[in-house]
């Protein structure tokens, strides 16, 4: 299985820091990110603010170490970390695979 995870970070910086240590790693194949704005609620009050987000490509046996990897990295009392399952051509797969040296199964193209 593959995945995409979402993590939104406090700046860009630590944004492409980040980014850069779980693809050296080889915990994700690669990482996107770009500015957002939120609002959220953060101890019974209504935020606003100004944050980069990460999307990151990976193999689902990944996640425990990218999760474990980002916590040590991030500012945030609770980083945000979710992800979502995602199919793609067989040459993206077997992309990530050889990127994260994952022995995920490539299954069938989208």
């Amino acid at each position: 299985m593959y995945i995409i995870v979402y993590i939104p970070c406090g700046n860009r910086e630590e944004a492409e820091k980040i980014a850069m240590a779980i693809v050296e790693e080889k915990l994700a194949a690669c990482v996107n990110y770009f500015p957002i704005n939120s609002i959220y609620r953060w101890q019974g009050k209504v935020e606003t603010g100004e944050e980069y987000v990460l999307i990151c490509k990976t193999a689902r046996e990944k996640f425990t170490k990218l999760k474990k990897r980002v916590k040590q990295l991030h500012s945030y009392e609770l980083p945000v970390i979710l992800f979502w399952k995602f199919r793609a051509e067989r040459e993206v797969l077997e992309w990530i695979n050889e990127s994260t040296e994952s022995q995920a199964d490539v299954e069938k193209d989208y």
